[in-house]
């Protein structure tokens, strides 16, 4: 297992520097291109249930395709940005912000590999988000998970997210694998 990286410089958005802890997210750059793919595939692929494996495949090549091997134009075109969490040279965790309107960013991606769960990593990369919204004169964070999710859901309750509606995704998209999957839509205001 690798070791925690401690306090470093982190490029922000601008060029901006600022302090990162522990697991404070530096910004993504290219040679955390195929840790970060694993790291979707293999929590999709975790998430999966047997009876949904052809449509969860089908969203990890969709999701890839358009999404997660075009991270810096994908995020860069939704006036947002993204981060990872490593430990050494190892990617433990990753999120993504996108903006949605002037007055709210929405959080994606934020997966935290599985040997690396229930060590607070997922709790430090959404106060970063959060943070990195408040720095931008952002004020409203929206999110959404599964219902294949419980740990997701227990953590954006207890970190004071309000769940603002509930509904069945069938339509699939590189934002949800559809097949009837029940989705909850949070928000914070921040």
């Amino acid at each position: 297992m690798c070791g925690i990286q401690g306090a470093r410089r982190c490029m922000g958005e601008g060029g901006r520097h600022h302090e990162c802890r522990d697991h404070g997210s530096p910004v993504y750059r290219r040679e955390h291109k195929s840790q970060v793919r694993e790291l979707f595939i293999s929590v999709t692929r975790l998430l999966c249930p047997p009876n949904l494996r052809d449509a969860f495949e089908a969203y990890i090549m969709w999701s890839l395709a358009e999404e997660i091997d075009l991270i810096p134009a994908y995020y860069s075109e939704k006036g947002g940005g993204f981060w990872v969490a490593l430990e050494g040279d190892c990617l433990v965790g990753m999120f993504g912000l996108e903006q949605v309107t002037n007055d709210a960013m929405e959080l994606r991606r934020m997966y935290v590999d599985a040997r690396a769960r229930r060590r607070g990593i997922a709790r430090q990369m959404l106060q970063f988000a959060e943070d990195e919204c408040r720095r931008l004169k952002v004020f409203k964070l929206e999110l959404s998970t599964s219902e294949l999710q419980s740990a997701a859901l227990a953590l954006y309750r207890n970190a004071g997210y309000r769940l603002v509606r509930e509904e069945f995704a069938e339509t699939p998209s590189n934002k949800t694998v559809g097949s009837g999957l029940l989705r909850y839509y949070f928000e914070k205001h921040l």
